[in-house]
């Protein structure tokens, strides 16, 4: 992150898409947050928590950022794949953050399905609230994420975007989704 005189530099670009304006936020060497208008003022509370003295500069696709939304919304699912990303969760959600990123596009898993992957299968809730931590979506697949019963649930973005995206990358119908059921679901 660029710094002079003890000040944050980060980079602020708008990409539209065609769920609506998505906002960027970047340093120089990792995406900080993405994520769509309606959750804009959230996001940049965290980002001012995370770094006090910051200063949020303009900048057409930093890092080719843009180029690359643009590119998965265009249908290339592995445009996003590899971007680095400084979310500044905690230990738990960077990890629950890396597993989410290992969902391939046109899958989803479950909240509990994704405890288990991370090791902590009693952490359902735990999980969840980290999915909704998440500072970089799409990057961070976590709308590939929905309940054990096989419904949608939350997304900061609304329903009907997480219902557009699973769409979008091929994913089946998350009503239709066939799962054994675990003890306890």
């Amino acid at each position: 992150m660029s710094c002079a005189a003890g000040v944050t530099m980060l980079w602020v670009d708008d990409v539209r898409s065609p769920l609506g304006t998505l906002t960027i936020v970047a340093a120089d060497d990792a995406l900080c947050a993405l994520d769509f208008r309606v959750a804009r003022s959230r996001m940049l509370t965290r980002i001012r928590s995370r770094f006090p003295r910051v200063a949020l500069k303009r900048r057409r696709d930093p890092n080719g950022y843009a180029t690359r939304v643009h590119a998965y919304f265009a249908g290339d699912f592995g445009a996003l794949d590899g971007i680095a990303v400084d979310g500044g969760g905690t230990a738990f959600e960077e990890q629950v953050w890396n597993a989410l990123r290992a969902i391939p596009a046109g899958t989803t898993t479950t909240y509990r399905e994704l405890a288990e992957v991370v090791r902590y299968p009693r952490a359902v809730r735990a999980v969840g609230l980290a999915n909704a931590r998440n500072p970089v979506c799409l990057v961070i697949p976590c709308h590939r994420v929905i309940g054990s019963d096989g419904h949608l649930k939350g997304y900061t973005g609304g329903i009907w975007r997480k219902r557009w995206l699973l769409e979008h990358e091929g994913a089946p119908s998350p009503s239709a989704r066939t799962r054994r059921r675990a003890p306890g679901d």
